[in-house]
């Protein structure tokens, strides 16, 4: 797996009448230690989530119920995501402006972080956050 490049990554599912299981686990689906847990759910519709870089932070996105898109900038180039499977993530290297859109009803997106929160890391501004990439190339 590649640490700086945003990727779906396919999780283990293990199939059975009884209902599915799937699961994750650091270092071998994720790059990262994973040291911060939160989910985002009960979004109004029209609402958008994230907004927002880290300069150190990873994350991994899953949506566990329902569906949502994932947008991507790296400050050049913009990809749309979208997530709608349990058994698939999105790893997000930091560096990388996000916004999560169209949620559909009773969406639940379990988000892992590789840092515990630090308001410092984060990037709100987003010609800021041009200017941060620019200037670290």
């Amino acid at each position: 797996m590649k640490t700086n490049v945003a990727q779906l990554i396919e999780l283990p599912k293990f199939l059975d009448k009884r209902g599915n299981l799937s699961f994750i686990e650091e270092f071998k689906h994720l790059p990262f230690k994973i040291e911060r847990a939160y989910w985002v759910y009960d979004v109004p519709g029209g609402e958008v989530r994230g907004g927002h870089a880290y300069k150190d932070n990873q994350e991994f996105i899953v949506a566990l119920s329902g569906s949502f898109d994932v947008l991507l900038d790296d400050g050049i180039e913009k990809k749309v995501f979208s997530l709608n499977r349990s058994y698939y993530g999105l790893y997000i290297p930091k560096g990388i402006w996000r916004e999560i859109s169209n949620f559909s009803t009773n969406s639940l997106a379990l988000i892992l972080a590789s840092t515990s929160y630090n308001q410092e890391d984060y990037i709100y501004d987003y010609n800021y956050f041009r200017n941060y990439m620019h200037e670290k190339d």
